[in-house]
């Protein structure tokens, strides 16, 4: 399956993908942004079990930008078919594409995707309090905020509150960029 955004390509993750995936993973500004920043440094052995699982409750596609370079990963996570929702994920790992648009252009083709044919209802995300830029895309995209879970996961080992966000599918519809 293959994707096309405006400025980006989403594709599945390859094996030649889990190196790079695996060193932004570890980058400890990368790692800053993502809810493992407490675990211990990742390898390609566990990027490729959370990136290239064939669990059909999951859906893991690399990001291309518009010049076909890997420069993240796009996730469905949970995916319930029954209740029609599912968790989005998302990691730019090449900082060199932050604030470039490329993370809202893929998100957007995701949740296409997501509403029309897998026939979602709901897409959900929890992202850090402080991570506006993070906020700022997720908005973009129709997200709306619901609540904030106080002190959900640890930073640096500091308790750090989360804000969990959704779109519905009817939201999603009444957007003009799809």
């Amino acid at each position: 399956m293959i994707l096309k955004g405006a400025k980006t390509r989403l594709r599945p993750v390859r094996e030649d993908d889990l190196p790079p995936l695996t060193t932004w993973a570890n980058d400890p500004e990368v790692r800053h942004w993502l809810h493992h920043s407490e675990r211990d440094d990742a390898t390609v052995d566990d990027a490729r079990e959370v990136y290239m699982s064939s669990k059909e409750h999951l859906l893991s596609l690399a990001i291309e930008n518009d010049a076909g370079a890997l420069i993240g990963v796009v996730r469905l996570l949970g995916i319930d078919r029954t209740h029609r929702r599912a968790e989005l994920a998302i990691m730019i790992g090449d900082q060199t594409a932050w604030g470039s648009g490329y993370g809202t252009d893929a998100m957007r083709s995701l949740l296409r995707h997501a509403f029309e044919d897998i026939g979602l209802r709901r897409v959900e995300l929890i992202t850090d309090a402080d991570n506006e830029r993070g906020i700022r895309s997720f908005e973009k995209c129709g997200f709306v905020r619901e609540g904030v879970l106080r002190k959900h996961r640890l930073r640096h080992g500091e308790p750090l509150d989360m804000i969990g966000m959704s779109i519905l599918q009817e939201e999603f519809e009444a957007q003009t960029w799809k």
